[in-house]
């Protein structure tokens, strides 16, 4: 596990956690508060996201040719695809 400097109070915090002994102070509601600031913090900062992936030659070719027959790039595809597939309407079998 990597080893972080912590400053004096971030340790106090680890030994009484490790110990057992941390008591939360955060309310029900600081709780709701603090999940609706993480969800529009995410909101703002998602962002398209460039990814490099292999693909064997033939499959590639496919891809593209049936991407020029639907007049789409075939990069738009594979978002589709992934899209999809994550929303549950496409199944893959591993």
């Amino acid at each position: 596990m990597k080893k972080y400097k912590l400053d004096k109070e971030e340790q106090e915090i680890l030994d009484a956690v490790e110990n057992d002994e941390f008591v939360s102070i955060l309310t029900p509601a600081r709780e709701k508060e603090l999940q609706e600031a993480a969800k529009e913090t995410l909101k703002r900062i998602q962002k398209d996201k460039n990814i490099n992936i292999r693909l064997s030659m033939e499959d590639l070719t496919k891809l593209k040719e049936k991407a020029y027959q639907n007049g789409l790039p075939y990069q738009t595809i594979v978002s589709t695809l992934i899209h999809q597939y994550n929303k549950g309407k496409v199944t893959i079998e591993l």
